[in-house]
């Protein structure tokens, strides 16, 4: 059995653990190209063994006795299949900004079109427009239907991205069904415009929301300093003891 003294330690060791690496790691001068383009897997998921042992140990430590090591196993399991399950970060990051710049990209492809250009020239000139999140992901729609490749099959496999499905699927299904492809592309960019103004705007009222109980913990202490206080003071100033 650990002795006082040791056990003292023990959580002081694991936060310093803990907060060593939560610093972020200093970026290397020179990156090759595709390590740069690859997402980084971030911090949690980069120290997830780490972190499961650090919450066994202090399972273990708050729980001691006979039971100990069975709450750290528990606490250790827990943690790991929580951060297994956890989104990282930067495809968070990805997605958010995935969806911020499709609207824009869906309305300049359909001014593309618009315009007489043929769904891979309008996609590839999107591409080198608008560059950002989906514009990579695009960028390699543009090559294959460059290459000759039937565009049903090519925006068919956007099916399996969830930012960009409904493009590839309402471009698949005018293709597939000869239906006017800048009037489908247009529908889109207006669906998509909704939904983002909508967005922006369950954003802005949840502000309100999530700054009332901020707002509430700083100005309590004061009423209650300011207006309580003083009252309760003048009335016990006024008793006769």
């Amino acid at each position: 059995m650990m002795t006082a003294a040791a056990t003292g330690w023990v959580p002081v060791v694991c936060a310093a653990a803990a907060a060593a690496l939560a610093l972020p790691v200093r970026p290397a001068l020179r990156r090759p190209a595709a390590a740069a383009a690859a997402p980084s897997v971030g911090w949690l998921h980069r120290h997830r063994l780490v972190w499961s042992l650090l919450a066994g140990i202090g399972a273990v430590v708050f729980v001691q006795g006979r039971a100990g090591p069975a709450a750290g196993m528990v606490a250790g399991i827990v943690c790991w299949v929580a951060i297994g399950r956890a989104e990282p970060a930067d495809v968070r990051r990805r997605r958010d900004a995935v969806r911020r710049d499709l609207p824009h990209v869906v309305e300049l492809f359909g001014a593309t079109l618009r315009a007489g250009s043929a769904p891979a020239e309008g996609i590839a000139l999107v591409c080198a427009a608008l560059p950002g999140a989906a514009g990579d992901r695009l960028s390699g729609v543009a090559s294959r239907l460059a290459l000759g490749l039937d565009p049903v099959d090519v925006w068919s496999s956007l099916a399996d991205d969830p930012q960009l499905a409904r493009l590839g699927r309402t471009l698949s299904r005018a293709h597939a069904t000869g239906a006017p492809v800048v009037a489908s592309v247009e529908r889109l960019a207006g669906d998509l415009a909704r939904a983002a103004r909508t967005e922006t705007e369950e954003r802005a009222r949840a502000v309100g929301v999530k700054a009332a109980l901020p707002l509430g913990l700083c100005l309590l202490p004061a009423f209650v300093l300011i207006g309580i206080v003083p009252l309760v003071v003048a009335l016990l100033a006024t008793l006769e003891l």
